[in-house]
């Protein structure tokens, strides 16, 4: 596959976020073809994408919501999504985000400390409501991946720590308004070794023995997402090998009998249906460095100035020889760079720049600092 911006896209006003809806399908199909004869559950991760033209895709396939707010769990209620599919995650829940989703029966909430697992006893007893619980452990699993997205290491905010589970489940006793049903971990984004959800589900093993030595037998476990994309080659690679993923838990994960296996993955479904579209602005030559300026910054993808990220660029305009130039963006910050030294044909002002795979983590992280109006996403494919 390769990338070709149709001639209706090309005449609009720059910046906008392209999305391939058909690209999305066939990626959709990917991952129940590899999930459902293993009989896993997928839930679909907002947090990377939450416009409503693509969870409604989504949720025609089948896919389940992985919500991190109470307006997550929202658009996923307003998209189609059953309440009996929602999963509510979160370091922070908010009493009134707790309160929305209790009422609307989701499926399960993924508790963080002791002290959430209280208050959910608590606005659960107030209406009247038994909340589904499932325990986030922090299996203090290294994801080899950026400090700021590993997410399953003791230093991170996230979970409930090896060494206060035990008092948790004993607390569990006293609070009549809580079922558990299931064990969760997540331990971060990007992950490209598929060798540390094997060590993840080796944790998880020795978890459930020992809960079960307890007395409690799940009839879930969710083992969290995180599987990564390749932003190198997105033409090359345009769907992840969803088959070699669940593989690894499939031989890895000792399931007991009729236990549902959850994941949650959002980048891997969507970051690559996605593109940031632009337009050359100027072309700024110094001693040291060619600028190529864009219409496009850091308030619509901020993910190179947030994680030193990298994203293929490229020129649709030009066919020229190759030359060297810093990528950049109007906002007045000097991290408002989309690439260093990135060989382009021979850029001049009116070009027209993609930005691929920004279908995760793209748009839905815009701001309008420096009053920057919001970008426009147009979709094609369908």
């Amino acid at each position: 596959m390769s990338f070709s911006l149709p001639a209706a896209a090309a005449a609009r006003e720059t910046p906008f976020y392209l999305y391939d809806l058909a690209l999305l399908e066939q990626t959709l199909t990917a991952v129940q073809q590899a999930a459902r004869p293993r009989g896993f559950q997928v839930h679909y991760a907002l947090k990377a994408n939450a416009n409503a033209p693509i969870l409604e895709l989504i949720q025609q396939h089948g896919l389940g919501a992985d919500c991190v707010s109470g307006a997550e769990v929202q658009r996923a209620l307003d998209t189609g999504f059953a309440p009996d599919h929602i999963v509510f995650a979160g370091v922070g829940k908010s009493d009134a985000e707790i309160k929305r989703a209790l009422a609307a029966d989701i499926w399960c909430f993924n508790a963080e400390s002791a002290q959430e697992l209280e208050v959910l006893n608590e606005l659960a007893g107030a209406q009247g409501r038994k909340a589904r619980v499932a325990l986030r452990i922090n299996p203090n699993v290294d994801a080899h991946t950026h400090h700021y997205i590993t997410t399953g290491l003791e230093a991170n905010k996230f979970g409930i720590s090896l060494q206060d589970l035990g008092a948790v489940v004993d607390q569990l006793g006293a609070l009549p308004h809580l079922e558990l049903v299931g064990l969760h971990a997540h331990i971060g984004s990007q992950i490209t070794d598929l060798g540390v959800f094997a060590e993840l589900s080796r944790k998880l093993n020795e978890l459930q023995t020992w809960l079960e030595g307890r007395g409690h037998h799940l009839p879930h476990l969710n083992v969290g997402g995180g599987l990564g994309i390749d932003y190198h080659a997105p033409d090359a690679n345009p769907i992840p090998d969803f088959e070699a993923y669940f593989q690894v838990f499939e031989q890895h994960l000792v399931r007991r009998p009729g236990q549902r296996i959850h994941v949650e993955l959002g980048r891997a479904i969507v970051a690559q249906s996605g593109a940031l579209v632009s337009r050359v602005l100027y072309v700024k030559r110094s001693q040291q460095t060619n600028f190529a300026i864009l219409d496009a910054g850091m308030t619509e993808l901020i993910r190179p100035a947030l994680y030193d990220s990298y994203h293929l660029i490229q020129n649709l305009s030009s066919q020229g020889s190759k030359q060297l130039y810093d990528v950049v963006g109007p906002i007045c910050e000097s991290s408002d760079t989309f690439g260093r030294e990135v060989a382009l044909p021979e850029t001049k002002r009116g070009d027209l720049v993609v930005i691929r795979s920004t279908g995760a983590y793209g748009e839905v992280m815009a701001s309008n600092y420096n009053l920057r109006e919001k970008a426009e996403a147009v979709y094609v494919g369908q």
